[in-house]
Order: C-alpha cells, then structure tokens, then sequence
C-alpha cells in the first residue's frame, strides 16, 4: 500500500507542476501585461521601469522559477485592481465553492444510487425504461437552463425558495440540485451497469443459495463491488463539477471562487486568475489522490497492477 501511495504522490507533484506551468504562462499568452496596465499614453521610461518591477526583463525560467518559489509560499503576488494579496481574495471566496461542490455531489448521489439500484433489480422493466429516461433528460439539460427554471418555479412563482444568495441551507437547495443533476446521470448508469454485472457472477448465485436474505446481498455483497468504478467515476468529475460550478454561480449570484475568477479574467486581473487555477487545480489532483487511495483499499488488485 505504502508503494502504490508514493506512486500516486509522484503523479500528484507532477500534475502540480504542469498546472503551475500552465498558470505562469497565462501572462505571457496574452501579451504583455505592463501594457494592460498603463495607461495608453505612458512614455517608454515609465514603460521600462514597470516591466523591471514586475521582474519581465528576465529570463523566462527565471520568471518561473521566482512565480513558482512564491507560490508555494502562499505569495501570487497582489490584485491588480484591489491592490489586495491575491491568496487572500481567492481564500476568501473558496468555502463557498466548496461547499456548493459538495452539496452538488450529494445531491447527486442521492439521487443516481438509488435510481441506479431500482434499474437494475428491475431490468427492461418499466422501472428501468423510467429510470433511464430521467438519467437523458437530466444529461440533455443545460446547468444554465435548470437553474433559471427552478429559479421561475420556487423563486418567483411559489416564493418558498431564495432566487439568489447565500448563507441559509435554503439558498443551497436550487444550486445544489442543479449541480447534482449535472453528475447524477452517468452515476446512475454506472451504479446501474455495475449491479447488473455483479448480480450474475458465481458469489451471488452462492449467496442466494445459503438462503441470505435479499437486501444483503444486493447492498453487502453487490453494491460495494459495484461502486468501485462508481467512486473512480466521482473523483474525475469532482473537477467537473467545479467547472459546472462556474456557471452554477453566476445564476444563483453565489459568491464563490468560480464567480471571482470569471470577473478577474473579464478585468484581466491574473495574478487573481494564476492564483484561483493553481489552487483549484491542488484540490482537485488531492481529491484524485485521496480516490484512488480508497479505490486501492477496497480493490488490492488496484493498487498491485499499479
């Protein structure tokens, strides 16, 4: 175990210092960002001794290398605009991302586990054809258009929920559905596959046959070997959901770190920008590391091909 977790470690470190990479060459993509923040009508001595200042003069991996050193610091260097270190805006508005992401995949399992079970005990059953369908729709609609509609519905035409906001567990009721509706199709399949698949081996025909009762068999010995791809699965898309997270926050006006990069990438201010991808990218490589950790505990075989 301890030689399958260093090797996911060294993954991790590696994923890490791309992702740097990938953040330090923003400013140079987009062009020269002494540019962006002088005004039109600056002399080339002023030009000059800003780009000395912001250390552009030097070699590019030295750049890097000083980019990097801060970084691991805590240290992006200060916003642009509110003159405010960059660590500290980008923290401030990281528990309400989180928190969101995490509702959002609660909600999703809780609504494709049970979903994905009753489908496959009810195989090509109306059950399953019903089931089905709801995993489609849920696939086919935009995060965007169910957040609006729910909006419609509990906000404006019944009143029972906040339209936007947040702070009470009732302004996480809508973004958290519209974001466990995003992932809950394809775990649903998942679950449903992997139960399929398992209750047609050899150990639960034996089982049945000791006379062990139904709902042990399906929850004991069927469901957690079919929920090994189910978490493999919910890893990956925790980065998506953080992605959906982007767009899940700009209809409920929730004030997190996906909202705050949006508007640090519409006023160009990316030492805001650098530092919300690095850190968002350390989450989700750590929320990979910490899957594949529980996978290879569950499954051995894992972590011995690995």
């Amino acid at each position: 175990m301890k030689r399958y977790a260093a090797h996911q470690l060294v993954q991790l470190v590696v994923v890490i210092v791309g992702i740097s990479m990938l953040a330090f060459a923003i400013l140079h993509v987009i062009g020269d960002p002494v540019l962006l923040l002088l005004p039109q009508n600056a002399g080339k001595d002023e030009y000059d001794r800003y780009h000395k200042l912001l250390g552009l003069d030097k070699p590019v991996y030295v750049q890097y290398w000083k980019f990097a050193s801060r970084a691991v610091q805590g240290d992006f260097g200060k916003s642009w605009y509110t003159d405010t270190p960059a660590f500290t805006l980008v923290l401030q508005r990281m528990p309400p991302t989180l928190y969101l992401t995490t509702a959002g995949l609660v909600a999703a399992l809780l609504i494709a586990l049970p979903l994905g079970i009753l489908a496959a005990l009810k195989r090509h059953s109306f059950v399953d054809n019903l089931c089905t369908a709801i995993a489609v729709a849920g696939q086919a609609m935009p995060i965007f258009w169910l957040g609006i509609m729910l909006i419609i519905i509990f906000a404006v035409r019944l009143k029972t929920l906040p339209a936007s906001g947040y702070g009470t567990w009732q302004h996480f009721l809508m973004p958290a559905f519209t974001l466990g509706a995003f992932l809950a199709p394809i775990t649903m399949r998942l679950v449903r596959s992997g139960v399929i698949e398992i209750m047609n081996t050899e150990y639960i025909r034996t089982a049945r046959a000791k006379g062990v009762a139904e709902r042990t068999v399906v929850v004991k010995h069927a469901f957690r070997n079919a929920c090994i791809p189910v978490i493999t699965v919910l890893g990956l898309q925790f980065g998506q959901l953080l992605g959906g997270a982007i767009v899940t926050e700009t209809v409920f006006a929730w004030p997190g770190v996906a909202t705050l990069t949006v508007d640090s990438i519409r006023n160009q201010d990316f030492p805001v920008v650098q530092c919300a991808v690095v850190l968002l990218a350390l989450i989700i490589v750590s929320v990979n590391f910490v899957v594949d950790l529980i996978v290879g505990v569950i499954d051995p075989r894992i972590r011995i091909g690995a």
